[in-house]
């Protein structure tokens, strides 16, 4: 067994053991791999690549190629928990995970990783500065503050809360060992640890980095592609690691380009210009395989699409306005009508896979207009304007979804205008035209901590930007959290629902996100149940002649 100090008041755990040979190629060989262009919607939405930083769902689509966590997740299959960087994993106790890190990791800059590089990781100088400014800290947005000096921007120490709102440290035991030891007892330690937030990088690297932006736009993991160039606003470039602890990667470069609109991807597709076109609309997929050269692939994930509310508004001040609003929505009619029946309506923000904690007979509040007008009798609501921010298209059919919405709202009596914005930043700031806005929130990992407690308790968005908050749904937050009876954490969980979705809605659900990806037919690769793209050796078949 190892031994265990205090040397490092830092961040993640330790486990078991297996040794890896790299393999080594002959430099003189001619690269004859291939490389792909990947055309999105947008690479980055605060044009940076640290994950710390860039929590989104477009940057899901590429951190997994160039960095990883200790706790790797199987995406092509319903996510069960997988070795990564750490070879193996034991609980202690309630409060610590111990993990094992694999032997013989190369960054990509040539250093191997060590438990220092995990300590650091997860440790003040990368995850937890400027910790005074988190608490009014957003989630999205070009980097500003922070970015000049090698402390972290806000956002950063407010999504490293949301995401380890127990950490304490990490203690290293050995070169190999090390621990990950929470404040309190949380029973979802090994998946907070899966968590894009913490994937390790080279401590030598960030401390080479003339400052934080400099860093965050081109950081050194593990994974099996180095970041070769990054555009902001434009284009991504990885190339082939070839010392990946996991073989020599398949493909020579992926080239990731940004291109807003829908139809100049299936356009670039067609013509050869891409390889894979992400974020297809439904009603494109038919037109798209029309062609015997090309496919789409994708269906539904781990992620829901929801309309949020502001309930310092004036006018959604009242719960049963937002009541209203939640009874107004026909969902099936979004589905049916938007997306062909490829999604659904689901039980509220929870997901099948978080297995004894799923409540199937939880729902949506229902379609019923006639309640919806009640209510908004109820409220005293005069139909003064209720502003409602969304990007263009930045989800799948954002737009229309939308326009359905207001007519509905306008059919129960609500007056609802929609702004379009240009960005995040424009959709979260506090003014007097936040009420209604869209969003979509994932579950990271099997429990109802990844969605619900961390984007709606009190480390969530909405408390830290001041939109929503609920004492009970915080102390219920907290329970969810810390204690280790699971039919007390049920119980608590089902509350939660219930004040978020019917009492006090500090959201609604729309619909399950489904995600499709057109590409070539001869290309074998698998689509995952998430927004990330796997480029790994075990995801790529080659490219049939």
């Amino acid at each position: 067994m190892a031994q265990f100090t205090r040397r490092h008041a830092l961040g993640l755990a330790a486990g078991t053991a297996s040794t890896l040979i790299l393999p080594r190629f002959a430099i003189a060989q001619a690269d004859t791999r291939p490389s792909i262009t990947v055309a999105v919607q947008k690479i980055a939405n605060s044009n940076t690549l640290e994950t710390l930083r860039e929590q989104s769902n477009v940057g899901s689509r590429t951190f997994h190629s160039y960095a990883e966590p200790l706790i790797d997740a199987d995406w092509i299959g319903d996510r069960p928990p997988r070795p990564g960087l750490a070879s193996g994993w034991r609980r202690i106790d309630d409060r610590t995970v111990e993990l094992t890190l694999r032997e013989g990791v190369k960054f990509h800059n040539g250093e191997t990783m060590s438990a220092e590089d995990v300590a650091f990781s997860f440790g003040n100088e990368r995850m937890w500065g400027g910790a005074a400014q988190a608490g009014s800290a957003g989630l999205f947005g070009s980097v500003t503050a922070g970015a000049a000096g090698k402390q972290p921007p806000a956002e950063v120490v407010a999504v490293a809360r949301r995401a380890y709102p127990g950490f304490e440290r990490i203690e290293i035991g050995d070169a190999r060992a090390v621990r990950f030891v929470n404040k309190t007892p949380d029973v979802t330690l090994e998946g907070r640890i899966s968590r894009n937030v913490g994937v390790i990088v080279s401590r030598k690297a960030f401390s080479e980095a003339a400052t934080w932006l400099e860093w965050a736009r081109k950081p050194i993991g593990t994974g099996p592609y180095r970041i070769g160039e990054f555009r902001p606003d434009q284009s991504l470039t990885l190339l082939a690691h070839d010392e990946y602890w996991g073989g020599r990667p398949p493909l020579k470069q992926i080239r990731f380009v940004e291109v807003p609109e829908t139809a100049s991807r299936i356009n670039g597709l067609r013509s050869g210009e891409y390889d894979f076109a992400c974020d297809i609309p439904p009603d494109q997929i038919g037109e798209i395989e029309k062609s015997p050269r090309h496919e789409v692939l994708g269906g539904l994930i781990g992620n829901h699409r929801l309309t949020v509310f502001d309930k310092t508004h004036p006018q959604l001040e009242n719960p049963l306005i937002r009541r209203a609003f939640t009874h107004a929505i026909d969902r099936q009619a979004i589905v049916d009508a938007l997306w062909g029946g490829r999604t659904r309506v689901p039980r509220g923000l929870q997901f099948e896979f978080y297995g004894a904690m799923f409540h199937p007979d939880w729902s949506v509040p229902a379609f019923d207009l006639a309640e919806a007008r009640r209510l908004v009798k109820a409220s005293g609501y005069k139909g003064d304007p209720i502003p409602y921010r969304l990007l263009n298209n930045y989800y799948t059919n954002q737009v229309a979804t939308a326009q359905v919405l207001v007519e509905s709202w306008r059919e129960a009596g609500i007056n609802v205008q929609i702004e379009t914005k240009e960005n995040f930043p424009q959709v979260l700031a506090k003014g007097p035209s936040r009420a209604v806005r869209d969003w979509s929130n994932s579950a990271s990992f099997n429990d109802p901590v990844s969605s619900l407690a961390a984007q709606h308790g009190p480390t969530g968005q909405q408390w830290q930007i001041g939109e929503w908050r609920n004492d009970e749904m915080g102390r219920l937050s907290e329970e969810l959290e810390t204690s280790t009876d699971m039919a007390r954490r049920k119980t608590a969980f089902r509350r939660m629902l219930e004040i978020c979705e019917r009492e006090d809605p500090a959201y609604t659900v729309l619909h399950q996100t489904a995600n499709f990806t057109a590409k070539r037919k001869d290309i074998v690769w698998k689509a995952s149940q998430g927004f990330v793209m796997d480029f790994r050796d075990s995801n790529w078949g080659g490219i049939r002649s």
